[in-house]
């Protein structure tokens, strides 16, 4: 069971997660060509605890269902790489945590 009061603190140990991912993908392979998007899905209703909570730390309801956190690291690249690379770190954070159905996504411009 995920500790609801620890939202917020699992929030932020997944975004420091997706700021290191995104510098260590610049610092390996530097900034690709290729512009996009990446974003984190949890399958999750707005209404519920787990869904309510999630929304107080900005996740917003996605298109097609669950809640959608878009650009998870901040970075301010155009590159579609850096951010998927952040994304995946977030995600891989929410589930070490209990939070199974975190997907991260992203797409081109």
């Amino acid at each position: 069971m995920i500790a609801l009061e620890n939202i917020e603190s699992i929030h932020n140990t997944a975004s420091t997660a997706a700021q290191k991912a995104a510098q260590d993908y610049i610092t390996k392979h530097g900034e690709d060509w290729y512009c996009g998007f990446a974003w984190v899905t949890v399958y999750e209703k707005g209404s519920t605890k787990l869904g309510r909570a999630l929304k107080a730390v900005g996740f917003k309801p996605a298109y097609g269902g669950g809640l959608q956190l878009w650009n998870p690291s901040g970075h301010g690249t155009q590159s579609m790489s850096v951010k998927e690379a952040g994304a995946q770190a977030y995600a891989d954070v929410l589930r070490s945590f209990g939070i199974d159905k975190a997907y991260a996504g992203g797409r081109a411009d």
